[in-house]
């Protein structure tokens, strides 16, 4: 069976060494050396490109991975540095997409910090490149893709007919602070990041682009969350009810039906039924796909896990691949 796993993540060391240590620590970053450009004990996987990240594919039978790249990266980064930075990265996937055509596809880096250019660049990115859309890694300098200054990016991504991955990105200085401060041992960093507050940041970030019209004004703009839908499966219906009155007034379309419209989602790091069982009966079939979150995930339990699924082969493969090479419009599918 063909296998498209779309959140997978890479880097480029000699790139990242172009972004400051101060800005890497003012978003977040731990700025110990292994930490400076990646997640410390993944650091040679996601820098491998070539034959030992193919040879965990096969072994777990992953066709093809669109890759993205694992922060920190170019959003931190303003002026002409940060464009320069996100054509470099851009360059070297395309790059590696070109040396491995079957098995690796690409979402575009951007430069956030100049939306303008960040436009110019997906759009060099999908005609020149041949990448799929754009991944953008949560909040740019404390504002979400509803503030008006990123419309010129939106606007790109829907004439272009690609999808925005908004991907967790770590909460802002203040959030950290009042929220995640303050536990034992290392709690407050995974608190702030894989335990809660990545996934309901960029569940924030979703229902901000519904709520604030950001969605109903780009009708054609396709998003996708990953790790099983950020919990807003759980949580739809009752969004969904406490902000009905005011939706009938101000948008066109219920909260719920804005996301099932307009959101699809990916099981990335989420191996276990009860929120798939969510995701499935809150989004449907039509809007799951699979990925890993690799390296920070491992393939072998996520296709475990994509075997095990309570579903019908049909679905089964509209998940695996279908829905993807979909929405995409990815080579061979």
């Amino acid at each position: 069976m063909r296998i498209v796993a779309l959140e997978e993540h890479f880097t480029v060391p000699r790139i990242v060494t172009g972004i400051s240590r101060d800005a890497v620590a003012r978003r977040g970053f731990p700025t110990d050396p292994n930490f400076r450009w990646a997640q410390t004990i993944k650091r040679d996987e996601l820098s491998d490109l070539g034959a030992a990240r193919i040879a965990d594919m096969d072994a777990n039978g992953v066709t093809l991975q669109v890759l993205s790249v694992a922060g920190p990266g170019a959003d931190l980064v303003p002026g002409p540095d940060g464009i320069a930075l996100a054509r470099a990265y851009n360059d070297a996937l395309a790059e590696a997409c070109g040396r491995h055509p079957t098995r690796y596809r690409g979402f575009a880096h951007l430069p956030m910090l100049a939306p303008e250019a960040a436009a110019d660049e997906l759009d060099r990115a999908v005609k020149d490149l041949g990448f799929h859309g754009v991944l953008v890694n949560g909040a740019t300098d404390g504002r979400f893709l509803d503030d008006p200054r990123f419309e010129p990016i939106l606007a790109r991504a829907a004439a272009l007919d690609v999808p925005i991955y908004l991907h967790p990105g770590i909460p802002t200085a203040d959030v950290r602070a009042a929220y995640f401060d303050g536990l034992p041992g290392n709690f407050s960093f995974t608190l702030t990041l894989s335990a809660w507050g990545w996934h309901a940041d960029t569940a924030i970030h979703t229902l901000r682009l519904a709520l604030s019209g950001t969605l109903d004004r780009h009708p054609g703009l396709k998003i996708i969350i990953g790790h099983m839908g950020e919990a807003l499966p759980f949580m739809l219906d009752r969004i969904d009810e406490t902000t009905a009155l005011q939706a009938k007034t101000l948008l066109r379309r219920s909260v719920r039906q804005t996301l099932v419209d307009q959101v699809w989602i990916t099981t990335s790091g989420f191996f276990t039924m009860v929120p798939f069982v969510a995701a499935l009966m809150t989004f449907g079939v039509d809007r799951i796909m699979f990925s890993v979150d690799y390296p920070f995930a491992s393939n072998a339990r996520a296709r475990a896990f994509l075997d095990s699924l309570p579903v019908s082969p049909a679905d089964r493969a509209k998940i695996a691949h279908g829905n993807a090479d979909a929405l995409l419009r990815l080579p061979g599918g």
